[in-house]
């Protein structure tokens, strides 16, 4: 039987299966508001098989984008656009989850396809007044005040994912964006109570899963995403993730999706295929939260191996479906899962 192929139960919720679309930039935003592509995009995954989609990360704060493409859900005028988003992807087969982000001090950049530069448009915050690179701008320190405006954001946010009928929400902690900034001692600088011991640099992340934990419904999951290593000496290590794990165990956290990097520019990372999983597995054997996998993982048997294995609960796929909306029913026949495609395409399918 394959464990790819059974399903994932969260809370009230159960996917189909455990094939999660990864929350991937689309940079196809106007004002933070869905456009068309995005209408077609995600429900198109959800048709083609995958079990849970998480759209892209959006912004909590109009300062908090990565670039001026970004979606966002900062006003209450976003709700119309993705609540048509929510209804496309679930009436196609699939839960509908969102990652909500703040880019912190790598806020506005221009899209990739435009450059990827800093456009220098405004001044980002941080947890201290350190520049993510060469040529970028250095950040605002966030004050009291700031740091109860972005956990606010959060919190309204993650209300309006709600009335957007999202079910699944994730907190992007991982790639050098804002909550991991917090995290790194390579991007935390402070001396008060958010900075210094691991315990510090704990503090605003897990202040920020209360909050949101706080409203949002008990029956419905909360995910965090965080770069398990910075993959430099004196960072982040999967250590300090471990932790940070337990901590969030005891406040509520459902999974555990497990990236790397992003912290600091010019990292020379080991990519392979799988290269990043050994982080979930080490998560999920240490601690018993659950955990996404992620990393290059391209083919079937690599990803269900990933299960069977018990390195993960979920396998999360970025680049695979981009390249094909329809990997899980490759893979499906590839593992001897059966028919999962829906009654419409059945006389396509050998």
């Amino acid at each position: 039987m394959s464990l790819l192929f059974s399903p994932l139960k969260m809370r009230s919720l159960e996917a189909k299966n455990r094939i999660v679309m990864s929350p991937m930039c689309q940079y196809s935003a106007r004002d933070g508001h869905v456009t068309d592509w995005h209408l077609l995009h995600y429900p198109t995954r959800a048709v083609g098989g995958v079990g849970t989609v998480v759209v892209e990360a959006t912004a909590v704060e109009n300062r908090g984008v990565i670039s001026p493409d970004d979606l966002g859900i900062w006003s209450d005028e976003h709700i119309a656009g993705l609540s048509e988003l929510t209804r496309r992807v679930k009436a196609s087969g699939a839960l509908a989850g969102i990652q909500l982000a703040h880019a912190g001090r790598k806020s506005g950049t221009a899209s990739p396809w435009k450059g990827g530069k800093p456009l220098h448009q405004w001044t980002p915050v941080g947890p201290s007044e350190i520049a993510f690179g060469e040529g970028w701008e250095v950040p605002r320190e966030l004050d009291a005040i700031g740091l109860e405006q972005v956990r606010e954001a959060f919190v309204r946010a993650a209300q309006r994912a709600l009335r957007a009928g999202f079910e699944l929400l994730e907190l992007h902690a991982a790639h050098g964006y804002l909550l991991h900034s917090f995290l790194s001692p390579l991007s935390n600088r402070r001396n008060d109570q958010y900075g210094g011991s691991r315990e510090n640099r704990m503090r605003f992340v897990l202040e920020v899963v209360d909050a949101v934990r706080e409203v949002w419904p008990a029956e419905l999951p909360l995910w965090v995403r965080v770069s398990a290593s910075d993959w430099v000496e004196g960072g982040w290590s999967i250590e300090d993730t471990l932790e940070f794990a337990r901590e969030l165990q005891r406040r509520g956290i459902d999974l555990l999706d497990c990236s790397s990097g992003g912290i600091v520019p010019g990292i020379r990372i080991p990519l392979g295929p799988s290269y990043q999983v050994s982080f979930a597995a080490q998560v999920r054997r240490e601690t018993r939260l659950p955990t996404g996998a992620v990393g290059l993982i391209t083919k079937p048997e690599q990803a269900e191996e990933i299960l069977q294995k018990g390195e993960a609960d979920a396998v999360v796929l970025a680049r695979a479906l981009l390249r094909d909306p329809y990997w899980p029913y490759r893979a499906a026949k590839a593992l001897g899962a059966g028919k999962v495609w829906p009654p419409q395409y059945e006389r396509a399918m050998d």
